[in-house]
């Protein structure tokens, strides 16, 4: 299976995967472009490769895709993940941080972060990809996948941790002018295939989202990769 309307790297590792990823989120705080992180198992090296390449986030602004309904100090928080590897490793904070305030309740946390987001552009989404195929907190087969009106809503948690979520709806994730897929482990190699060159399918979020106006790129390891094909 060849990845669909996808620019896809190949990286030997996941320490390969996240110094390429980590050189595109330098290159991006040096932009100063409006960048929306992720959480999961996989970024947080690359949040810490790339404070080394670039320490001054002071042009930049910083969002997420998507946060769990936890304190920011609770280690399942995609913000405590961020600051950890990124933000407390900077020489210069963005000039905006965008947090969503997993403590509050879900509905209003969404609602706060819509009226945040809305006229803001992304320039770039960095996104995980779940064993499932979900992307943020867009699980399979959720009403969220329908959404078109909506930037921000509440989501209930498809995987561990099994809390409730805060997540960008499609159209904003879509809207961004480059979308990077960050994914490595065998254990993704299914989801890989199934969101990457698979047909848009909403019980595989991960292959409905595509940059609409500019560019789609996935960052893999090879055992990630491992069944796709040039």
């Amino acid at each position: 299976m060849s990845a669909r309307d996808v620019h896809t790297i190949i990286a030997e590792d996941a320490e390969d995967a996240a110094t390429h990823v980590a050189q595109l989120l330098a290159n991006a705080a040096a932009a100063g472009e409006e960048v929306a992180l992720t959480g999961g198992s996989t970024p947080g090296r690359a949040y810490e490769l790339a404070a080394e390449l670039e320490p001054d986030w002071s042009r930049a602004g910083v969002w997420w895709g998507d946060e769990r309904c936890v304190p920011p100090d609770d280690e399942r928080s995609n913000f405590g993940l961020a600051k950890q590897t990124l933000l407390d490793r900077l020489k210069a904070q963005p000039r905006r941080l965008a947090r969503i305030r997993g403590e509050d309740e879900p509905t209003a946390a969404a609602a706060a972060y819509e009226r945040e987001l809305a006229g803001t552009r992304l320039d770039f989404v960095l996104l995980g990809l779940g064993p499932d195929g979900h992307v943020a907190s867009l699980f399979p087969n959720s009403p969220g996948l329908d959404e078109r009106e909506r930037l921000v809503i509440p989501a209930e948690a498809g995987l561990e941790p099994y809390v409730e979520r805060v997540t960008l709806t499609p159209p904003p994730l879509r809207a961004s002018r480059l979308i990077v897929f960050l994914v490595s482990g065998e254990t993704k190699a299914d989801a890989v295939a199934r969101a990457l060159a698979g047909p848009p399918d909403p019980a595989v979020p991960g292959s409905l989202i595509r940059s609409e106006g500019g560019e789609t790129r996935a960052v893999l390891d090879r055992a990630a990769a491992a069944r796709l094909r040039n």
